[in-house]
């Protein structure tokens, strides 16, 4: 049996294709509803499984979320094309993160046969498959429970920089194969160690999932996070492109809060905060606690905001805030998070800015063993915020 899957994102993609393969049916592929038609009429399918925030033909953009109203269906057009146009019974799947009622309401009325809303698991849509157009030549062995594919295809950027002793292998490879709409670009920043050889044996396997962004000479934090986050930012398929620190002080839990809180809002940039609450698992050394304290309370004056904690090591942006505020090299090796915000104050205003910006609390962060940020290097960051309030202003 063959099944058409179209959707415009390659990690949803690339996991139904395999889940599917492994059960038995034969998959083809499009990315959008006119290739998607076209594909239909010459291979006339058993199933087809399609998006509906989908581009009717191809495009090229740097910021996909930001997607017109008038192309909010689109994927609508292929159940039209098949049910109505061609008069066919093939069943029709649409997978989707929409729920809007109209529009599930719409697609049934073009003759859908099921709507699955994301997230949702690979074994459920296995499932469903199985249902409409019966089982498959064989039953999957790779197919694990909780596979999820998300609402939004998400890019995390995390640098690296002599990491080979602290890398938490396990902890990457256990997130995207449970995760299945996270990308992990791991940028190792010159490394003299074997920091390259850990991420290349942490790649293996999990090739769709995890990239290696290699640079050859160390450039610091900064330009790590931002060659990382302009390389990710020209894949057309992720809604949102974020950072972590390698060390997994935030781990993947609170960063995927990050994610959903981003998501459902009009916020640009959602940023963890290390902020000490009740509930909260959040541990820091005495002094670099107190140092930190003076550091942000510095920060707040220059920026301007209300910022509890401008340098936690995630956060989470739409693209293009990466386009808008990413061009450019940072001044700073440590501070870009406060020079992200300065320049965001240039182009939407300094009201506009507070608006777009969320800092949300973190349930777990720990300062982890091994930090490239020594106490001399804090007294060095007050004289760069200077250097950062004159050259901004």
């Amino acid at each position: 049996m063959k099944i058409l899957i179209i959707d415009d994102q390659e990690l949803v993609v690339i996991s139904l294709e395999k889940c599917l393969v492994d059960l038995g049916y034969e998959v083809i592929s499009s990315n959008t509803i006119s290739d998607g038609i076209e594909k239909y009429d010459l291979n006339t399918p058993d199933l087809v499984i399609a998006d509906i925030n989908m581009p009717f033909s191809d495009t090229s953009s740097f910021s996909n979320n930001n997607e017109s109203s008038q192309n909010a269906t689109n994927g609508l057009e292929i159940a039209k094309h098949i049910k109505i146009t061609r008069g066919h019974t093939t069943p029709v799947m649409i997978l989707s993160g929409n729920t809007d009622e109209d529009t599930i309401v719409k697609g049934f009325d073009l003759g859908v046969d099921d709507y699955m809303k994301k997230p949702l698991s690979l074994s459920e849509i296995g499932a469903r498959v199985k249902r409409l157009i019966g089982a498959g030549e064989k039953i999957s062995a790779n197919t694990k429970k909780n596979q999820i594919i998300q609402n939004n295809c998400i890019g995390v950027v995390i640098p690296c920089y002599n990491e080979e002793l602290r890398l938490l292998s396990d902890e990457f490879r256990s997130f995207v194969n449970s995760n299945l709409g996270y990308h992990l670009c791991f940028v190792n920043d010159g490394s003299k160690d074997k920091t390259l050889e850990v991420l290349e044996k942490l790649r293996e396997g999990n090739e769709d999932h995890i990239s290696i962004f290699d640079c050859e000479k160390n450039g610091g934090k900064a330009e790590a996070v931002r060659l990382g986050m302009l390389h990710l930012a020209k894949q057309d398929q992720f809604n949102y492109i974020g950072f972590l620190d390698a060390d997994l002080s935030t781990d993947f839990e609170d960063f995927h809060d990050l994610a959903n809180t981003i998501s459902i809002s009009n916020f640009k940039i959602v940023s963890g905060s290390r902020m000490t609450r009740m509930g909260a698992d959040i541990t820091k050394e005495s002094a670099r606690a107190i140092i930190s304290k003076i550091i942000n309370f510095i920060i707040r004056k220059t920026i301007g905001m209300e910022f509890n904690d401008t340098q936690c090591g995630a956060k989470i942006m739409s693209k293009d805030v990466i386009e808008n505020t990413f061009q450019v090299k940072f001044l700073t090796k440590w501070l870009f998070d406060v020079e992200i915000f300065m320049r965001m104050k240039k182009i939407y205003g300094d009201e506009e800015t507070k608006k777009l910006v969320c800092e949300q609390p973190l349930k777990r962060w720990i300062h982890a063993d091994g930090s490239k940020l020594s106490f001399k290097d804090s007294l060095k960051i007050v004289f760069q915020i200077g250097q950062i309030a004159i050259h901004y202003r």
